[in-house]
């Protein structure tokens, strides 16, 4: 069962000028279910992962209706404030939809780097716990030792660091990332998506460019905690869904067949508790 474990929705009309920027024209449109079910069927995938992309709870609500009209969703990972003083209630609502699986602060978007680093957020951990809820890291190499904390603070919140927390991706990686996420990695309760990546580098990436990268993470997490992703249709700045897939098969080649079911889907129907 071949899962995606990263894609978006979005409707322009209902974002108020947020990203994605009139500039990144291929993706500056909406983009609803029936734009993705033809290349899942066409590259095997069974069921994704819908992913926020707005700090706003009206877009999670969006989400979740998606879900319900579209078998295919398998699980969807939402907004709220997480230090809003009603966190928990916010939580505990949001929880009550059977497909809310996880939630998402845009920490990349944040003025403070270390805003994940706070005890003030005890309450909302303790409420997605309680609701089998997971937490989804949009994370820069910055954020990584701030996560680290969080991550320390609460070691049973499942946690899941996404494309890879977006490394500088221009030549060999970077001592203070592969370091980073070695020190992630030796925590049991955080994983890391294999998705993101091409984007990173543009249209000019090639698989040799993405491969130390990948095999990082991979040898960090173990492939039993990297778990693959398109982030579609981010994705389409810089590739294809058949051609991204294509090199993630390649990027997977090494690993045995039963590794290879685990990174491509069988982690995200563990980790997302997907039917």
């Amino acid at each position: 069962m071949r899962i995606d474990a990263h894609q978006h929705f979005w409707q322009l009309a209902a974002r108020n000028g947020a990203w994605p920027p009139p500039e990144l024209a291929p993706i500056h449109r909406d983009f609803h279910p029936a734009d993705l079910t033809a290349l899942l069927a066409e590259n095997g995938v069974a069921a994704t992962v819908l992913v926020q992309s707005m700090p706003d709870e009206a877009d999670t609500r969006y989400m979740l209706d998606l879900a319900d009209r579209h078998s295919f969703i398998g699980a969807v990972v939402g907004w709220t404030d997480l230090k809003a003083a009603d966190a928990p209630a916010r939580i505990a609502a949001l929880a009550a939809h059977p497909k809310l699986r996880g939630l998402r602060p845009m920490l990349q978007d944040l003025d403070d780097d270390r805003w994940i680093d706070d005890p003030a957020l005890a309450p909302a951990a303790d409420a997605m716990l309680r609701h089998g809820l997971r937490f989804d890291a949009l994370v820069l190499p910055r954020h990584l030792p701030a996560l680290l904390a969080f991550a320390c603070r609460h070691p049973d919140l499942p946690i899941v660091i996404d494309h890879a927390a977006k490394p500088a991706m221009d030549g060999a990686p970077h001592a203070q990332w592969r370091d980073d996420m070695n020190k992630l990695a030796a925590l049991p309760q955080v994983e890391c998506k294999l998705s993101g990546m091409v984007t990173e580098i543009g249209s000019e990436w090639t698989v040799e460019h993405l491969r130390p990268y990948a095999h990082h993470v991979l040898q960090a997490f173990g492939p039993e905690r990297v778990m693959w992703g398109s982030d579609w249709p981010v994705l389409t700045l810089a590739a294809g869904y058949a051609a991204w897939l294509d090199a993630s098969e390649a990027l997977l080649a090494h690993l045995n067949e039963a590794q290879r079911a685990a990174v491509f889907g069988l982690n995200a129907r563990r980790f997302y508790r997907i039917d």
